[in-house]
């Protein structure tokens, strides 16, 4: 499948909410993407906010290496490619990706799998399941890791630079967790707690990390997309985990963040993945990427002296 076309065709585009979806939006127009093509994914305040006005379909959550969610999701999209045709299948991943691209290949649909750029030492599981299928095309963001079988696809973060500004003394926060489900970051809340940056006038969005009582400001579990995007526009930093659809978020809104890794061993993910996009990050200079111990007033204040420069949507190469 070429993923650089010179004209707009119909796709399926596939992909979780969070970062797999961020990063497929992004990368649609390059991929030639025209209005009727349809988005699958899943019902969120994200999807309805960068995917409005566009064709989509939802499906029911499917959880980290929930097989059963997975074989429920690729009955929905056999019945969608029984009923309407397409000129290619892409997706960025996770779970929805080994559910949909099989079913479309099957179907006589080009299909084409481009791995997470948080997967920088090698593809997730879901990207080796579809590589051992051979029935998918599969990409790295990443040319370290590329093989005749991974070929490289631009990644999406290398359109973005920072930008010196200004750096207040005491910077107002905009502390934001993600909303995986069933992860707790509290290494994260007692960190900020720990710099004395914290004050009346930070926000927090703690998503899965409930029943803290003793944060100073406004404390919210969830936000609407309108809400989190002035939180995070009127703080003079931002604090996040380093989740992809998060980082990829700020970015996009100029915003220059301290991303925060979720680690294993502490039960605050299923893997450590987050340290790979953290690293990619800091190497870019797009971010200050630390662990929890690390997170110091110093981080928080440097970070208030940056900005990003969303620069233009690069050009896909032609595959070859």
């Amino acid at each position: 499948m070429d993923p650089s076309p010179s004209t707009q065709r119909k796709l399926l585009l596939v992909a979780s909410t969070g970062g797999h979806l961020a990063q497929l939006v992004r990368l649609a127009p390059g991929l030639g993407a025209s209005p009727s093509s349809l988005w699958v994914t899943f019902d969120s305040m994200q999807s309805r906010s960068l995917l409005a006005g566009r064709r989509r379909i939802h499906v029911p959550y499917v959880r980290p290496r929930d097989y059963l969610g997975m074989m429920r999701a690729a009955g929905i999209v056999r019945r969608v490619l029984k009923h309407e045709s397409f000129e290619g299948a892409v997706s960025t991943g996770a779970g929805l990706a080994v559910a949909a691209l099989p079913q479309a290949a099957i179907s006589g649909v080009p299909s084409l799998y481009i791995e997470s750029v948080s997967r920088v030492e090698g593809p997730s599981l879901s990207g080796r399941m579809l590589a051992a299928s051979h029935l998918v095309s599969v990409r790295t963001q990443h040319p370290a890791w590329a093989t005749n079988r991974w070929r490289t696809h631009p990644s999406v973060l290398s359109t973005y630079h920072p930008l010196i500004r200004p750096a207040p003394e005491r910077p107002s926060l905009f502390v934001t967790l993600g909303t995986i489900e069933g992860y707790r970051f509290d290494s994260l809340v007692d960190a900020v707690l720990a710099s004395g940056l914290a004050d009346e006038r930070t926000v927090w969005q703690l998503g899965f990390t409930t029943d803290r009582t003793d944060l100073p400001g406004q404390v919210h579990q969830m936000m609407p997309t309108a809400q989190f995007i002035d939180a995070a526009l009127n703080a003079d930093v931002v604090i996040t985990h380093a989740g992809v659809g998060t980082f990829m978020g700020l970015l996009e809104m100029g915003i220059f963040p301290v991303i925060v890794t979720r680690r294993k061993h502490r039960a605050e993910h299923v893997d450590d993945h987050q340290m790979q996009i953290a690293e990619l990050a800091e190497y870019l200079g797009v971010a200050r990427a630390v662990d929890t111990p690390d997170l110091t007033a110093d981080v928080i204040r440097f970070a208030g002296g940056r900005a990003i420069d969303t620069g233009v949507r690069i050009p896909l190469p032609s595959d070859r």
